[in-house]
């Protein structure tokens, strides 16, 4: 996927939360996983892309159903050229 056309962002406490929180994500929608970060105190940030209507029907189900807690949740559609360049050079970096 060149440009996404949405991030799905999903903060929660811990990395196997996130593994969690991911797989519940992937499962409602046809989403591709873009980013991983882990901050102090253990919050996680995953970034999943993909259409508008599957980034919001997979935050939703987090929001309404997660196995955890969700420190926070949202869906940028849209997303700047800055910002794509900001998540593709954070967290899960591919290797050549």
């Amino acid at each position: 996927m060149s440009k996404p056309f949405a991030y799905a962002m999903v903060e929660v406490l811990g990395a196997a939360n996130a593994v969690i929180v991911v797989d519940q994500m992937l499962k409602t929608a046809s989403l591709e996983v873009a980013s991983r970060e882990t901050s102090c105190g253990g919050h996680t940030t995953v970034v999943l892309q993909g259409d508008v209507s599957a980034c919001k029907a997979a935050v939703d189900a987090v929001k309404d159903g997660a196995a955890c807690d969700v420190v926070a949740a949202y869906v940028v559609s849209g997303p700047s050229d800055e910002l794509i360049r900001i998540i593709e050079n954070t967290g899960l970096r591919k290797k050549k």
